[in-house]
Order: C-alpha cells, then structure tokens, then sequence
C-alpha cells in the first residue's frame, strides 16, 4: 500500500429533516449570507422556505438560476454580489452543480481578478468564503470534497478546480429531499457515483481495503438505484445512494494507490462542454466504451475482479471471458435505469471530437497513468466508438 494523506474537514450531517441543524451551525460565520441555488424546484418541495427560517436573522442575498454543468457566468455574478455586499458565507441549496459554483464564488469573492483564472489556475486560490451546502441530488459528491467543475461557454472549457479550502464547513444530507427527483437525474446521479467509483477503482495497484470499499458502493449504487426510480420516496434506497455519493469522491475510495487520472471524467468534460448533455449520462454511456478500450491480456485479471466481486461472475471461468461479460453486465444496467448507449441519442456528433481530443490533452491529467495509457488516438477512438 502507497504512502497517503486523506484530508476531510467536513462536517456531514446526514439524516431527515438535518437541516434544522444549519442554523446553529452558521451562528459563528456572520450575519451577510449568500444564498444559491438552482431552479424552482426548492421551492417547489418547501426546502427553499426552511433554509430561510434556519438563516433568520441573517440578511440574504440570492443567486437563482444556476445552471447544471455551471456556468462561469453564474460565477461571477455570485462573485460581484459578495464583494459589494460583503458577504460573511454562503449557503448552497442544491445538487453538484450549485456547489461547484459555490466553490468558485467563495475562491472569488477574495480575488482581484476574473473567477475563471481560477479554474484554469487552481494555485492562484487563496482565502476563501466559508460555505455550507444542503444536497438535494446524490451524484457529484461536491457535498464532501474541495473540487468542482465550471463551464465556459465562450471557450467550450469545462475545467476542474480544487483546493483544500473548498470544502464545505458542513453538508446537511437529508435523503427525503431527493422523493423529488425525476427518473432520468436519479438515473444519471447514479451513473456519476459509479464512474467516480470506476476511476478510482479499476486502476493498475489496488489494494484490499480500498477495493473492498470501491466494490460495496458499486454493490450499493446496482442495487438501490431501480429502488429507487421504481418508488421514489423510498427513504432506505435513497439513504445508500446519498451516502454512496458523498463516499464516491471525496478520496477515500483511493487512499494507498496509484493516482487515477480520471480518463472517463476527462473525456466527458469535453462533451458536455461542446454539447451541454447531462454529466452523469454522458458518463455511462463513455465508460463500457473505454472499459473496452482499456481491457488487455494485462489489465483482465482487474476488470475480472470486478466481475466477480460486484457482478458475483463465476471466479473460476478464464479472466479475459469474466472481464468481458463484467462490461456488458455494467453496459446493460445503465441501458436498465434508463441511460441511452450512444452519444447520438443525446445529441452529440463527431463534430467537434479533434477539439475535444485536444483539449483533453491539453486541460486533464496525464491519461498515461490510466490503467490503459491512451494518448489523443485513444481518445478518438472512444469517443467514436461511444457515438
């Protein structure tokens, strides 16, 4: 097992109606709150009503209408409103995509220039917003890690930004508030804990705990999500995927291995930065692709594992045949819960794939630590198979 560091100084409160607790939680940060969050459907599910009775006392300021795969422009008008109004912390009421954007205000609310520099430059992050976050999607695991994503739409970027500060100071997880949720982002929020799971999990080492770890939340996320698109307000399947989603990226899963680089998440960032797709669709429909790609003589005896372990394939058939049926089992349960197979389905076309290709390589993590190394060719080809 490889040397590590896990640093998680979040505090998760987890359980129904936990966001009572975000009033006494928020009482040593100020009384100027930022308040953001998506849509309508806050208020629609009463949510948006009890966070304002929790920030009584507070003066609120709001940012609506934050998109999913957010936007820059979002950004920077959270930035604008807490450098003129001097807001003391932010509270995000939301799934991953008003977290991510969360982040991003908090890193710019104490940064001279334009909040983009600081997902095409993490290190220029300095002091930031403290910031608390009530979830209403199980999906990006934004709730409990310092990472986010952001759009730029002038750019077609979709970049990363991180930093040990972009945790939140505590996540209020109540799973009752996902009852709401429509079959397809159930579907999708699901495929997003997998591939976080995949990424981490189906990597050159692994190791015993971890691996044991990686294949339970797999376990959990297959069993629990046609629970919990078949009845909604099933509060048990909702509970495994909320946690399942806060565990799926926050480290854990990776502690004692060598380092991911992300290879599906990479590729898919470009997609939905070109096309604007929903994030955890395009995930399942990338990964049985690059599965195949990454499957050799070398790396079977891995994929087999999984096949064993999470898909309970037989131990004793020959590696290559039990890490081929373990891709098609993991194919056929996204087709189950809903995910189309083709990127065509969603309106994606081969358009823009050598931008893509390059801004992979340009943008992510060396994909020649992926279990697999793949290069620009390797990109292409999953991207053209996955169309």
């Amino acid at each position: 097992m490889q040397a590590f560091t896990l640093y998680l100084p979040t505090k998760l409160v987890f359980g129904k109606d936990s966001v009572t607790g975000l009033k006494d939680a928020i009482a040593p940060y100020g009384k100027k709150v930022l308040l953001t969050y998506g849509g309508g459907s806050i208020k629609r599910i009463g949510l948006y009503d009890k966070v304002l009775e929790q920030l009584a006392g507070c003066e609120v300021f709001e940012l609506s209408g934050i998109e999913p795969n957010p936007k820059i422009g979002s950004v920077r008008k959270g930035v604008e409103i807490c450098k003129k109004e001097g807001i003391d912390f932010i509270v995000a009421v939301g799934g991953g995509s008003v977290i991510d954007a969360t982040k991003n205000i908090a890193a710019g609310a104490f940064y001279d220039g334009d909040p983009w520099d600081l997902v095409l430059d993490s290190g220029k992050i300095g002091r930031t917003l403290p910031f608390f976050a009530v979830l209403t999607l199980a999906a990006t695991g934004s709730e409990y890690d310092g990472a986010g994503v952001i759009s730029n739409p002038e750019t077609s970027e979709k970049l990363f930004l991180g930093a040990p500060n972009l945790f939140p100071v505590a996540s209020f997880c109540d799973p009752s508030l996902t009852y709401s949720v429509p079959a397809w982002h159930t579907a999708a929020g699901a495929a997003d804990i997998m591939s976080h799971t995949f990424e981490q999990y189906l990597v050159a080492e692994g190791n015993t705990v971890t691996d044991g770890l990686c294949e339970a939340v797999l376990r959990t996320v297959i069993e629990n999500t046609p629970k919990a698109i078949a009845n909604p307000e099933d509060y048990d399947a909702r509970s495994e995927l909320m946690l399942a989603s806060s565990f799926g990226c926050c480290g854990l899963l990776s502690i004692g291995r060598t380092p991911s680089p992300w290879p599906c998440h990479g590729i898919e960032h470009e997609i939905s930065a070109f096309h604007d797709i929903t994030h955890g669709a395009g995930l399942a429909i990338i990964t049985p692709h690059w599965m195949r790609y990454s499957l050799t003589e070398e790396t079977a005896p891995r994929f087999a594992q999984y096949g064993v372990r999470v898909w309970g394939l037989d131990a004793k058939a020959p590696a290559m045949e039990t890490a081929l049926k373990a891709i098609e089992k993991t194919a056929e349960f996204f087709a189950s819960i809903g995910i189309p197979a083709h990127l065509s389905e969603v309106g994606v076309t081969s358009e823009h794939f050598e931008a893509m290709a390059d801004h992979v390589i340009a943008h992510w993590y060396p994909l020649t630590g992926a279990i697999r190394p793949i290069d620009k060719a390797g990109i292409l080809k999953i991207l053209t198979d996955s169309l």
